[in-house]
């Protein structure tokens, strides 16, 4: 069934779970800037993710990339839209791998939220190329995936620079 608007109310959320999720437990509604209101909610259970042996929270990161492949795919396909800016599952995850490994601390909250987010904005390639090229739920996924591994990677050379 595909709803005949693009902008989902909180109540049609409640009644479908792939678009509850696929919409960060509302956070996507935001009228203004979803997926930065979506990583803010991403960087709360991140929080509570970090309490989690980094195998644990690398397998469930895996996961959630996975099945975040469907429920953005299908909410996409529901919505009749290739990316709505609501969708922020993607975030949640892009900014979870980002965050790998980071101590809980105001520099880490400020640096990895701040570096996913410009790169998920800025989208330097091949993270724009991803972006302009593979569609779905595969694509919506792997942009924000690419922004995080640019984020781990960025914040792991200033550490090696001893800059942080």
């Amino acid at each position: 069934m595909i709803i005949s608007f693009h902008n989902p109310t909180f109540k049609e959320l409640l009644k479908s779970p792939v678009l509850l999720l696929a919409f960060g437990f509302g956070s996507g509604l935001s009228s203004k800037a979803p997926g930065t209101v979506g990583s803010l909610l991403g960087l709360a259970l991140w929080l509570f993710l970090v309490e989690l042996s980094l195998p644990f929270y690398l397998l469930f990161v895996a996961i959630c990339a996975l099945v975040g492949v469907y429920i953005c795919g299908a909410a996409a396909k529901r919505l009749d839209v290739h990316d709505h800016g609501g969708i922020v599952w993607d975030e949640f995850v892009g900014l979870w791998i980002g965050m790998a490994g980071l101590p809980v601390s105001w520099a880490s909250l400020l640096l990895g939220f701040g570096l996913f987010r410009l790169f998920d904005i800025w989208k330097p390639w091949p993270i724009r190329w991803i972006d302009k090229n593979i569609s779905g739920g595969l694509g919506i996924m792997l942009d924000d995936i690419a922004a995080g591994v640019a984020t781990a990677a960025s914040i792991a050379l200033l550490n090696l620079l001893s800059w942080i």
